[in-house]
């Protein structure tokens, strides 16, 4: 058994001499970096070893060159979602970022609206939060605060009317 194991560990000695410069280049020619291509030629050899009770001098070379692809196509796999996943970030991140600057702009143009919206009369005030925050319809806050639907109506548009002059000279 040893005497196999010293004949696969010289045949794999003997196949790195003779076809480390091939595996090189052909793991260049796809990845185009050399040293990240030096360091896939070390991983092929010592994979190779993992083989060592499989492979024979016939068998030796084809081995090898299915490791290389094998290698090869998990780095360029890594690299390509690596890739990816940063294109992702790249694309997202910006959107992320829109969004808490949309949601930070929204919060402060509501809360000028409520500050403007406290400084409308009482009974303007009341009917316009209750239209715009409560969603009640006219009809229904005309009977909760014993007023004609007309006067809710009027209430409503001269408060719409001020808040919206109001943000509109904000934002303008």
């Amino acid at each position: 058994m040893e005497n196999i194991h010293q004949s696969s560990a010289r045949l794999i000695a003997d196949a790195y001499e003779h076809y480390r410069p091939q595996v090189l280049r052909y793991a260049c020619s796809r990845i185009g970096n050399t040293a990240d291509a030096e360091d896939l030629v070390q991983d092929v050899f010592l994979r190779l070893m993992d083989y060592q009770q499989l492979i024979c001098p016939a068998t030796v070379r084809s081995f090898i060159f299915t490791i290389t692809r094998n290698v090869v196509f998990d780095y360029l796999r890594r690299t390509y979602r690596r890739q990816e996943l940063s294109s992702y970030m790249y694309d997202t991140h910006p959107a992320l970022s829109d969004d808490i600057e949309s949601r930070l702009i929204v919060r402060d143009l509501r809360q000028h609206e409520l500050n403007r919206v406290s400084q409308l009369p009482p009974q303007r005030q009341k009917v316009y939060m209750l239209t715009r925050y409560a969603e009640k319809p006219v009809p229904e806050i005309a009977q909760m605060m014993h007023l004609s639907v007309r006067t809710v109506e009027n209430h409503l548009h001269i408060g719409r009317k001020e808040v919206r002059a109001y943000m509109q000279r904000l934002i303008g």
